[in-house]
């Protein structure tokens, strides 16, 4: 245990060190493995939540004890007319003890019942984890979405600006068919193309303002640290490359082999599932407690009396008086049972029951999401191919044209603005339909986190980067 705590504060120093770094020096680019990694490193629910389990695992070794004894101390059958311990032989100094003694085996269970509680927190962490990755990996990609569509953007600015003087030039020495309206069109594109640069430069703000929420630097050696918001950039950048995230076992999700009841089967490995498998077995302790309710409670009490000694009226001599011991046991008679126990018991059972369908609830939603997500991953793949394979081709082409064709005196200037519009719409649609299937397949795979533990042939099917100059 020691060197996994040792190796936790090396990686948390080096983390600290590289995000000072990484403030200090200006090397303001950030990764997706980087923005994953110290998100799940620093996030504080997750010490919040270790916290929480050594908490049940301190109630668990409590609940196993006893309850603490009781001492009885007083004084007996003192006389009221002159209050002399020694007048009356019933007189006593009384020392008492009494232990109570649970239900049955109610300590047993109750101590099982927390033991199986404090298992839910590491499924917990381990679901905690994998929504971080999904979420920060769908924040990162909606920053690299922005971040390069305002690079594509700047890229054709110039080629805008160029258009709108080739055209201002051909007015004005009323060379070929410029028209005043082709002027005023290619100034028109150039102002909307700053709107469009202005609103994705909106979007690439309020993205990176999301994700520095889960960046924020947490020491659970010093909570206050915590609290000091200056330790992190609020302006950086992300990669430049599109990372490449893969399905994992697409053998499962693969169409022509596809089973739901394969799929559900792999979904009940889920960290969420298993907390609650976790919670129907304390449901289920939680009915072995209420039947202890029907067994007698015990307890034991003993007592010791002492007596003084007592003078004989007239004789001068003191009589002496033996001390006294007692010794006792109490119990209950569970006998009606039907407004309490029995009602107890049926409470537990119901509760018990109805952990059952939370499950299934659960295990059905999943499977919804996972569905829906694979058939969107499959339109936007087809789309992929078709950008790829056919519209960023033909629409480089167009464009060419339809310039060389103005340049030739022999097309309309028109129609070269719309032909260079639609090149920049087609190659920011094509960056949209990769952006979003990464984010699909980060979706997907949240669901697929216990996979790791089984086995499945094939390799996993990767969702690559398409280079930003592909045409």
């Amino acid at each position: 245990m020691n060197t996994i705590y040792i190796k936790m504060i090396k990686l948390i120093l080096v983390m600290l060190i590289g995000l000072c770094a990484f403030a200090a020096k200006g090397n303001k680019i950030i990764s997706l493995e980087q923005a994953i990694s110290i998100a799940q490193e620093n996030d504080p629910w997750l010490h919040g939540s270790r916290l929480q389990q050594q908490a049940v695992e301190n109630l668990t070794v409590a609940s196993g004890a006893l309850p603490d004894p009781k001492i009885t101390i007083g004084m007996m059958n003192l006389p009221t007319d002159s209050w002399d311990f020694g007048q009356e032989g019933m007189t006593q100094f009384k020392v008492g003890v009494s232990q109570v003694f649970p239900r049955g085996d109610s300590l047993e269970i109750k101590q099982s019942q927390l033991k199986l509680a404090s298992t839910k927190f590491p499924l917990l962490r381990a679901d905690r984890q994998a929504k971080l990755k999904s979420k920060v990996s769908e924040l990162w990609l909606d920053a690299y979405l922005a971040q390069t569509t305002i690079e594509l953007i700047e890229n054709n600015w110039a080629l805008f600006e160029q258009m709108a003087e080739m055209a201002t030039a051909s007015y004005a020495n009323a060379i070929g068919k410029t028209r005043q309206q082709d002027v005023i069109r290619a100034q028109l594109e150039i102002v909307q193309l700053e709107d469009r640069l202005s609103v994705e430069k909106q979007k690439f703000d309020i993205a990176i303002a999301r994700l520095n929420e889960w960046l924020h630097i947490f020491d659970e050696r010093d909570l206050n640290r915590g609290f000091n918001f200056d330790l992190q950039p609020l302006e950086f950048k992300v990669s430049k490359a599109l990372p490449a995230l893969r399905i994992k076992h697409p053998t499962l999700l693969d169409a022509s082999r596809y089973s739901r009841r394969d799929l559900a089967k792999e979904l009940a490995n889920h960290p969420a599932l298993r907390v609650i498998d976790v919670k129907q077995k304390v449901s289920e302790k939680g009915i072995a407690l209420a039947k202890q309710e029907y067994k007698p409670q015990w307890s034991v009490n003993a007592s010791y009396g002492y007596r003084d000694n007592v003078s004989s009226a007239g004789s001068g001599f003191a009589q002496s008086r033996a001390d006294l011991f007692s010794v006792g046991v109490t119990f209950d008679l569970p006998l009606f049972t039907e407004n309490r126990q029995d009602k107890q018991l049926a409470a537990a059972v119901a509760e018990s029951e109805a952990v059952k369908t939370e499950k299934l609830l659960l295990i059905k939603q999943m499977m919804s999401v996972v569905e829906k997500e694979l058939r969107q991953l499959k339109r936007l793949t087809q789309r992929q191919s078709i950008y790829q394979q056919q519209l960023l081709k033909q629409t480089h082409e167009q464009a060419e044209a339809a310039l060389t064709a103005y340049t030739n005196d022999d097309g309309d200037f028109s129609e070269v603005v719309s032909a260079r519009i639609a090149e920049l719409n087609t190659r920011i649609s094509a960056l949209q339909i990769d952006v979003e299937a990464l984010k699909t397949v980060a979706r997907i795979n949240y669901f697929l986190i216990q996979s790791s533990a089984k086995r499945h042939s094939g390799s996993d099917q990767a969702i690559n980067a398409r280079p930003l100059g592909d045409k």
